[in-house]
């Protein structure tokens, strides 16, 4: 460790979800957020603010990397950047947070892959939704066999801020992000990888553009957008200030087969009223299903006793409040990827699981855009595979 015993952090994407390095910054315990990189003048003035005149801020994020003293950064700018990113990351030696989705493309996760393998960085990825305590319950319950041996799977995700946060900036455009199958799905699709124990090996999906396309109401190219949540922003036809270019889906299906035989189905709308992501496993002695996503206001239901219908489970286990973004994800998923870059050791989430999250949407994209033909989703390399594993705890 350099800088005495310092942790010092640069972030890439001081913006938008840049913010999340905050739960980083604790001088008095040894870490620091020291430098900033953003194209925008307006994130690299509240970095400062936040942290001080002296950080440094920079509009190119080579010049964040060219610094010594710099260990460790977090790379939270636009997906179509990631691989760009945090591949000069790594080769400048850093430790480095990717936020998820890894890349927009398998060969771009593959090129991140093998450039932590070559150089020996330390590479953690942003999935945190494995710190989620619900998902975490699940796992819990699951692991220990309340559900026996697990055999399906589905996740319903329902985002009412789609029309917001996808539809109004560069998310809309299939050159930037490949399509919210890849971009939105990456998280489920890991969860389910996680509770399921195995990854998917071949998919096939259906989707389309069915509501956003027929709003007229779009902000100009040189406009930026406003994915604010905006509640009274309702019914989506109603919505304004969309992207001037969308192309990606806004309703979208998968079926995957995993590796372990295990069959499963993802289900994404973005108009819906609510917003929550409902999982249900079955296994060969119950089911186990989700109901809300959010501590203090969620339950996790087990049925394991042959009944006509009980809405209720045969067991609930009510998931209490935490603090914290994210339902509390966000400060423990950071603090596991200080630990890792201070001290190593092994994490909760995996490089590989992230590619193969990407994998999965990516060739699910691909079926959906060729008539739902099944898309066979190639494996990363064995050597790849084995060196992460010996990092995770998955």
């Amino acid at each position: 460790m350099k800088n005495g015993g310092e942790l010092r952090i640069g972030v890439i994407g001081a913006g938008g979800r840049g913010a999340l390095a905050a739960h980083a910054h604790k001088p008095d315990d040894g870490v620091r957020l020291v430098a900033g990189a953003d194209v925008r003048p307006e994130p690299l003035e509240r970095f400062k603010e936040a942290y001080g005149a002296g950080v440094f801020v920079t509009t190119d994020y080579r010049e964040l990397l060219n610094r010594d003293a710099i260990e460790a950064v977090f790379v939270t700018s636009p997906d179509y950047l990631h691989e760009e990113h945090a591949v000069a990351a790594l080769e400048a030696g850093k430790s480095v947070y990717l936020e998820k989705p890894m890349a927009i493309t398998i060969e771009g996760c593959d090129r991140i892959l093998e450039t932590a393998y070559q150089t020996k960085s330390k590479l953690y990825l942003g999935h945190n939704m494995r710190h989620m305590s619900f998902v975490q319950k699940m796992k819990e319950l699951i692991d220990g066999g309340a559900i026996g041996e697990v055999k399906a799977a589905w996740c319903r995700h329902f985002v009412c801020y789609g029309g917001d946060a996808y539809f109004k900036d560069w998310h809309s455009e299939r050159a930037k992000s490949t399509g919210l199958l890849l971009q939105k799905a990456a998280h489920d699709i890991d969860v389910i990888h996680w509770l399921c124990g195995g990854y998917t090996k071949r998919v096939n999906a259906m989707g389309a553009l069915t509501l956003y396309h027929r709003i007229k109401a779009r902000r100009k190219e040189n406009e930026r957008g406003d994915p604010a949540f905006v509640p009274t922003n309702w019914p989506p036809l109603a919505q304004t200030g969309l992207s001037p270019i969308i192309d990606v889906e806004d309703l979208s299906m998968m079926q995957m087969e995993l590796d372990n035989g295990v069959l499963a189905a993802y289900q994404q709308c973005h108009y819906t009223p609510d917003a929550w992501r409902n999982y249900t496993i079955i296994g060969t002695e119950g089911r186990i299903e989700n109901f809300g996503d959010l501590p203090g206001h969620c339950v996790v239901r087990i049925w394991n006793r042959r009944v006509d219908y009980n809405p209720y489970g045969d067991e609930q286990y009510l998931i209490p409040p935490v603090a914290g973004s994210h339902g509390g994800a966000d400060p423990e998923i950071v603090a596991e990827f200080v630990r890792f870059a201070r001290d190593g050791g092994k994490v909760l989430t995996s490089p590989v699981a992230a590619r193969n999250s990407v994998a999965a949407g990516y060739q699910a994209t691909q079926s959906l855009r060729n008539g739902g033909i099944p898309v066979d989703v190639p494996p990363p390399k064995p050597e790849i595979v084995a060196y992460f594993d010996a990092q995770s705890t998955d």
